[in-house]
């Protein structure tokens, strides 16, 4: 059957007469096989997956979605399931050291199926400092004189039936302090855990949006490179926005497909179910948006996290970091479908930017070119994207650019080595469809220190005396009398932008309209959705400048601008 594996592979990514046929025999043979390692299992189990995401009429999709609603069952993937753990296949464990969020989400979704990892000695001691602040005086006493071991003192401290994940996030959460505090203090514990399979657990197996059309690939696969600036000029066929309970059920589907890749995003984890649409390219491409919850967005940025979808299957995602028509792109897609419409897909994820959020200035941050991603620069990223038409703005990257353009016109052989490709990676590149309008540059690490200038001046270590007088400095500088009608989001808006506000350059000269824009767009940062945020900032004539203010890094990555997901820890 490894032969018949191998025809699948070739041909899945062929399309016309007479291979759909082809797919349907080799399924057929497949379905019946006996795989006899992990990796042919794994290598099947992908196929399918790609065939559900580009089926090329209803009769593959059948089979594919058939053999993988089955796939647990499969006698071989139950022989290698211990090999296939973190697969992401159905029936499979997965392990990872999941981040505050999260392990809240799945501590609540599957408590009978969440437990700490016991193969993983590194964080014991970790757990074990942290018991004493989560149970009783007369609790700590016995740890204490005790000196039991972290598992042991879980196993005494849970309720039957109760895990000692769970118990372990249930302690958490209960402590004093906000979610801030309590997120920093389960993150710095850093604990290993598994997530046993059930009927409902994360899976790449069935990870698909159920309402999702289906959509047949009539045409092969895009393979030719995609004028970026034609395709931003072209909108997406329909934009929905949906319900509370649709965005809902969207988030927790891009949830489970982090847990199931081994990754986190923040703007998934604190994703804001009444900010999420679903936008129509045609022929099978979409893609789930999703805004953050209030207290959760970045301070002068729009964040937005994203699905990838093709036929409703999640083939990638990423973030968009949204400044004025600037937008920070993170695109990764899924190894899986990295055999299909990669430069198409992130053409079109750039048309829907400019058309969902008015972004005309690209932005790729370092770690997307292989700064510190080992997967990036093996993949040859950076050409990738210059190719597509983004440049580097800093003068170094451009020195180092123009000396391999010279080597590649002398050698037509040549190819950047590993060290050159770290080098050019080291900056950010960009693309531009508007050069008749300036595209400022705002570092929010930049703006931090600024923060933290103006209100060490003022209260040193009261920070909330500090913000407190900010906020009141900053409603005179802007002609508002009070923040009546503000709601809870929108006063705590207020209040991180104060320091801000003060340090506005030139902002007591402003006109009265200019400065009761600023009130509108300061409140719209605590308002439903962040995208009107992001269009108030974008028109105001001076907010823009005024923060930037020689701010901008020139594309080196800071601290903030490193991979806006966390890869695998381990």
């Amino acid at each position: 059957m490894a032969s018949a594996l191998t025809e699948l592979e070739q041909a899945k990514n062929r399309y016309g007469e007479g291979c759909a046929e082809a797919k349907l025999a080799l399924l057929g043979d497949l379905e019946r096989a006996r795989l006899r390692s992990a990796r042919a299992v794994a290598r099947l189990h992908g196929i399918l997956c790609f065939l559900r995401a580009y089926p090329d009429d209803a009769w593959v999709l059948a089979q594919a979605e058939r053999l993988l609603e089955g796939f647990h069952r499969r006698a071989d993937l139950r022989r290698h399931r211990a090999a296939l753990a973190d697969s992401g296949i159905a029936g499979t464990a997965i392990h990872y050291r999941f981040f505050w969020p999260t392990l809240q989400w799945l501590a609540r979704r599957w408590p009978q199926h969440l437990a700490l990892d016991r193969t993983d000695k590194e964080p014991l001691e970790r757990v074990r400092a942290a018991l004493p602040l989560l149970v009783t005086e007369a609790e700590r006493a016995w740890l204490k004189a005790s000196g039991v071991s972290a598992f042991a003192a879980l196993d005494r401290f849970r309720a039957p039936g109760e895990t000692d994940a769970v118990f372990l996030a249930r302690r958490i959460a209960a402590m004093p302090g906000d979610d801030f505090t309590r997120e920093a203090f389960s993150d710095a514990i850093d604990a290993a855990y598994q997530l046993k399979p059930g009927p409902d657990t994360p899976s790449r197996t069935h990870a698909r949006h159920a309402a999702a059309p289906a959509a047949f690939q009539k045409r092969p696969l895009h393979r030719s490179r995609p004028d970026l600036a034609e395709q931003i000029a072209l909108a997406p066929r329909a934009v929905r926005e949906m319900s509370r309970r649709e965005g809902e059920r969207l988030i927790d589907l891009a949830r489970s497909v982090m847990v199931t890749h081994a990754r986190d995003l923040d703007a998934f984890a604190y994703g804001d179910p009444r900010d999420v649409r679903i936008v129509d390219d045609g022929g099978g491409l979409g893609f789930m948006v999703n805004g953050v919850v209030p207290e959760r967005r970045a301070l002068v940025a729009g964040s937005y996290g994203f699905l990838t979808l093709h036929n409703g299957v999640p083939i990638g995602y990423g973030q968009l970091d949204l400044v004025g028509r600037t937008v920070a792109i993170a695109f990764n897609t899924f190894e899986s479908f990295r055999g299909g419409e990669a430069a198409w897909t992130f053409a079109r994820l750039l048309a829907m930017a400019h058309h969902l959020f008015g972004s005309t200035y690209f932005s790729l941050e370092p770690y997307q070119l292989g700064h510190k991603n080992a997967e990036g620069i093996a993949s040859g990223a950076w050409w990738f994207y210059y190719k597509l038409g983004f440049r580097p703005q800093a003068a170094e990257p451009r020195r180092i650019l123009a000396q391999e353009l010279a080597r590649m016109e002398a050698d037509a052989h040549h190819r950047s080595d590993r060290a050159t490709l770290r080098r050019l990676a080291a900056w950010h590149v960009f693309f531009d469809v508007d050069r008749s309008r300036p595209a400022g540059q705002v570092d929010e690490s930049e703006l931090g220190l600024r923060v933290a200038g103006v209100l060490a001046a003022r209260s040193g270590a009261d920070r909330e005396r500090g913000l407190r007088e900010c906020g009141g400095e900053a409603m005179r500088l802007a002609g508002l009398r009070s923040l009546r009608g503000f709601n809870a989001d929108e006063r705590r808006a207020w209040l991180r932008w104060g320091p801000l506000v003060v340090s506005l350059p030139g902002i007591s000269r402003w006109t009265g309209a200019e400065k009761s824009a600023l009130v509108r767009v300061i409140r719209a940062k605590g308002g439903r959705r962040d995208a009107d945020y992001v269009a108030l900032y974008a028109a105001h004539p001076k907010l823009g400048p005024a923060l930037s203010g020689g701010l901008g890094h020139g594309g080196r990555p800071s601290a903030r601008q490193g991979a806006p997901w966390v890869p695998a820890r381990g």
